[in-house]
C-alpha cells in the first residue's frame, strides 16, 4: 500500500493549484451568478458525479491486480475557500462551513452510509478542517489536505471517522482500490494520468457519450496509473517513440480494466470509433498517439484475450494474463 503520511507536510505541486483555478474557480463564479441547480454549474456537479462513479468502478473492480492499491471510500470532498466568492458559494448550497461532500460514488462505502452531495463535515478522525488556514479566494491547498488526511487515515487504520453538525460521527471503513484519485478539470479537451490522478475536462467529448464509452476514457487514463508510465518515462525520457509505447499499453488494458468492472471490452473500441474520426488529427496527436484506425486495430486484436481470460479464470486477471510493450 501507498503510505501518503508524508504528504500532509509536504508541498503541493502546482499542478493542483492550476486545477483548482481552473475547475473550482470556474464553477465557483457560475454559481455565484445564480441558482446552483440551474445552468452551467449543475451540469458540472452531474459530470463530477459521473466521473466519481466510473472511476470507483473501475478502480475498486481491478483493485487485486494492481501493484498500488489502498483502502478507499469513495468520497470526495468540497472546500468553498478554493471557489472564486466562497461566501457567494456557501449562500447557494446552504452551508455554515467551508468543508461538506461533493460527491459520494455510487457503491462505494460512502454512498452505502448515506452521505449526500452538500452534507457538512467538520473533522476527520477529530481533526477540525477549518483549523487549516486558507487565504481566500482559490485556497485550493486546504481541500488537497483534507484528501491527503483521508488517504492517510484509511491508510493507517483501515477506516475514517466524519464528524458532522447535529448528527453522530460517521465511521466508514474503506475498500480496496487502485490508488489513483479522480478529478474533473477545466477545458474541454483534457484527458490525462499523471501517476496519481485521472483528471478528466469537463467539456470532454465522451461525457455525452454512452456511459460505456466515458468508462473507456476513463480506463485509459487509470490504465497509465497502474502501469506505472509516469515513473518510465521519467526513467526513460519522454520522446515520441517511448510516449507512444505507453499510449499503446493503455489503449490495450483499458478492454482488461473494463471487463473487470462490468463494462463490455468491446466498450473501448466503440469509443475510438466513435471519438477518433472527428478528434483524433492534428499534427501533435500524430506525435505522441497512432492514428485512431491502427488504435482501434490494437484494441480489437486484446479483447478476445481479455475473453479468454475470462472464459478460463472468471476474471480478467490482467496481472498475469497482459503483456507488456515497456520493462515496468
Amino acid at each position: 500500500m501507498r503510505v501518503l503520511a508524508a504528504a500532509l507536510c509536504c508541498t503541493l505541486a502546482g499542478s493542483a493549484g492550476a486545477w483548482a483555478q481552473s475547475t473550482l474557480g470556474a464553477a465557483a463564479s457560475t454559481a455565484a451568478a445564480g441558482t446552483v441547480e440551474s445552468g452551467g454549474f449543475a451540469n458540472r456537479l452531474n459530470r463530477e458525479q459521473r466521473l466519481q462513479d466510473l472511476g470507483w468502478r473501475l478502480a475498486s473492480a481491478n483493485a487485486a491486480f494492481c501493484r498500488e492499491s489502498q483502502p478507499s471510500t469513495g468520497l470526495q470532498l468540497l472546500d468553498t475557500a478554493s471557489f472564486r466568492r466562497p461566501d457567494a458559494i456557501r449562500r447557494e448550497l446552504g452551508l455554515e462551513h467551508s468543508f461538506a461532500v461533493l460527491t459520494a460514488a455510487d457503491g462505494s462505502p460512502a454512498e452505502q452510509a448515506g452521505l449526500e452531495a452538500r452534507e457538512p463535515v467538520t473533522h476527520i478522525n477529530g481533526f477540525e478542517l477549518e483549523s487549516w488556514s486558507a487565504v481566500e479566494p482559490f485556497a485550493w491547498q486546504r481541500a488537497e489536505l483534507a484528501h491527503d488526511l483521508l488517504e492517510t487515515m484509511l491508510v493507517l487504520h483501515g477506516q475514517v471517522t466524519l464528524s458532522r453538525p447535529g448528527k453522530p460521527d460517521l465511521t466508514l471503513k474503506g475498500e480496496p482500490a487502485c490508488a489513483t484519485r479522480f478529478e474533473l478539470a477545466g477545458g474541454d479537451d483534457i484527458a490525462l494520468a499523471d501517476g496519481k490522478r485521472v483528471r478528466i475536462s469537463a467539456g470532454y467529448p465522451a461525457f455525452s457519450y454512452p456511459q460505456d464509452e466515458l468508462a473507456a476514457v476513463i480506463a485509459h487514463e487509470l490504465a497509465h496509473n497502474v502501469l506505472g508510465h509516469r515513473v518510465w518515462l521519467d526513467a526513460n525520457g519522454r520522446k515520441q517513440s517511448n510516449v507512444r509505447l505507453t499510449e499503446r499499453e493503455a489503449d490495450r488494458l483499458a478492454p482488461w480494466l473494463l471487463a473487470n468492472a462490468g463494462f463490455e471490452p468491446h466498450a473501448a473500441l466503440r469509443f475510438i470509433n466513435r471519438w477518433g474520426p472527428e478528434h483524433a488529427g492534428g499534427l501533435f496527436r500524430k506525435r505522441t498517439h497512432e492514428g485512431w484506425d491502427e488504435r482501434a486495430e490494437r484494441i480489437a486484436a486484446e479483447i478476445p484475450l481479455v475473453l479468454e481470460a475470462i472464459a478460463r479464470d472468471g476474471k480478467a486477471d490482467w496481472s498475469q494474463h497482459f503483456q507488456r510493450e515497456i520493462e515496468p
